[in-house]
């Protein structure tokens, strides 16, 4: 994955999270360090759930149960990550 790729991404997930958490969070404050899961009080269980089928239509992929887990949701950038891995 090139470096424009991975940014692209990047503000790609990050539009998402902000999607299903509310504009009191920007796309454009979001950066790889945000932590999220446990971070930001909007993203609760029912969010994630949520950001999880956002995600899944926007970049057209299926995410496997066993990928839903703290590792994957710890940072935007983790998560950018790992949906990179998924359509690269």
């Amino acid at each position: 994955m090139t470096i424009d790729t991975t940014e692209a991404t990047l503000d790609r997930v990050g539009e998402a999270i902000t999607e299903v958490i509310g504009p009191d969070h920007s796309a454009g404050s979001l950066t790889a360090a945000t932590l999220l899961f446990g971070s930001l009080p909007e993203l609760d269980s029912l969010a994630l759930v949520e950001l999880i089928t956002v995600l899944e239509d926007r970049f057209g992929f299926e995410m496997d149960e066993d990928d839903i887990n703290a590792e994957v949701f710890e940072s935007v950038g983790s998560l950018a990550e790992y949906v990179g891995g998924q359509i690269g």
